[in-house]
């Protein structure tokens, strides 16, 4: 099936940014991926990771973007949406639904709040309105780990505070395979994206969000918490809230019905 896929990168200042995107419809959806791009990037993962947004191929043309490639000292999460925002405006995006997960969320939330003109719709998927005493926790712990080098415990982690018992017994024993092939050659980018989310604190200026908002989470959230989505619910008017029972940090990867809630929230 020709879906019109890509995998490209636009110029930001002195350095660029991965983009990659699929479908072919005239409306605009906007991903913006969480911590693990501090990892690995979008680069040359359109096809894998089209599959998941094939509801959406009639209708939208999906970007899913990286933070830009060069990062530096001190990067904000408020200094990735505007460098986010650069780069739609580069392709010509003038407006889109924006997906936001976890740290993705983080940015989307300061593309609402700064640059209300080009949001349409907002999802903010498994984050939080600041880094509380929950994400502090897990967020440091990560950054311990990579400063041992220790890309096999990092993931082990990982994935203990983001999936439920049943996945990880699934795949659980697969983790350690899976970090031998994906281990970064330098921590570096990672540490910008973790310290940036230590400094995030976005609960002052919530109020300033006013398209329409939908906030998705689940009940047993070791990595931000569960209390994050409601204080987002609460301080941004007239969003909507769907909690996934027995799911955490992983929710957008385990419940098979995220994606099509997503769009049916898009469409509305």
């Amino acid at each position: 099936m020709d879906i019109d896929k890509k995998n490209g990168s636009v110029k930001i200042e002195d350095t660029d940014m991965y983009y990659i995107s699929f479908g072919r419809g005239k409306k605009k959806l906007v991903v913006l991926p969480g911590l693990s791009d501090g990892l690995a990037t979008v680069k040359g993962k359109s096809m894998i990771l089209a599959g998941t947004y094939k509801r959406f191929f009639d209708d939208y043309t999906v970007y899913m973007f990286s933070r830009k490639n060069k990062m530096p000292k001190d990067y904000s999460i408020r200094d990735m949406a505007r460098d986010q925002v650069i780069a739609m405006k580069e392709l010509e995006i003038e407006k889109s639904s924006v997906l936001g997960v976890s740290q993705g969320g983080m940015i989307a939330q300061y593309i609402a709040i700064n640059y209300p003109e080009i949001m349409n719709k907002l999802i903010l998927a498994v984050t939080a309105p600041y880094a509380n005493s929950v994400i502090n926790n897990s967020v440091l712990g990560w950054i311990k780990i990579a400063e041992r080098d220790d890309h096999v415990s990092l993931m082990i982690d990982t994935a203990e505070k983001m999936y439920s018992e049943a996945f990880l017994n699934k795949f659980g024993k697969l983790i350690p395979l899976m970090a031998k092939i994906t281990r970064p050659k330098s921590y570096e980018r990672f540490f910008r994206n973790a310290y940036a989310i230590l400094e995030f604190d976005a609960r002052e200026e919530l109020y300033k969000i006013n398209c329409p908002t939908l906030i998705i989470a689940g009940d047993d959230d070791k990595t931000v918490g569960k209390d994050a989505c409601n204080e987002l619910n609460q301080k941004i008017k007239g969003s909507e809230i769907f909690v996934y029972e027995g799911l955490g940090h992983g929710a957008f990867e385990e419940a098979k019905d995220f994606y099509d809630r997503v769009y049916d929230f898009c469409q509305k």
